[in-house]
């Protein structure tokens, strides 16, 4: 009976160490998408002046890009090296259903930052959300997302 215990550990411990080397632990859901092209053809349809980065920092990835012609909208969704998101949105909707939409219906004034001389107004919610957001010839502009408040910013000045 003490030898079957043996032979019955000594196959499961076999399954397990042969489970572990075999293991392939799933890549990462979120996959990078090329923005640039949709970019360039979003700025040709857009009545607005679409902004996006001409390139991304050092380890940040872009995971999702959206235009809606009809009404014009864009979006570009990033994940910063430290695999914080930030988030693009540019429409023709007022500041309040912007940040409605993509911070939280609950967020709140948090002052304003200044980037390259241009006042933006910041929100934040509960959540741990970041946005500046700027309206200007009827188009709302917003970053938000789960980084700082200066990775929003460094972002927003290499907006082109």
């Amino acid at each position: 009976m003490v030898g079957a215990m043996i032979v019955l550990a000594a196959v499961i411990a076999g399954f397990v160490v042969f489970r572990e080397i075999n293991r392939n632990d799933p890549a990462t859901p979120v996959r990078d998408v090329q923005y640039q092209q949709t970019a360039d053809f979003a700025r040709s349809q857009a009545d607005f002046e679409l902004l996006a980065p001409e390139t991304l920092p050092d380890g940040w990835r872009a995971t999702s890009v959206e235009f809606v012609p009809e009404p014009a909208r864009w979006h570009l969704g990033l994940l910063t090296d430290e695999d914080r998101y930030v988030g693009l949105e540019q429409a023709g909707s007022s500041e309040k259903d912007m940040v409605e939409t993509y911070v939280d219906r609950d967020a709140v004034r948090a002052g304003t930052m200044d980037v390259d001389g241009t006042t933006w107004k910041v929100w934040t919610d509960s959540g741990g959300d970041t946005a500046l957001v700027r309206t200007e010839g009827g188009t709302t502009t917003l970053v938000v997302g789960t980084a700082d408040r200066d990775v929003l910013a460094e972002l927003l000045a290499d907006l082109t």
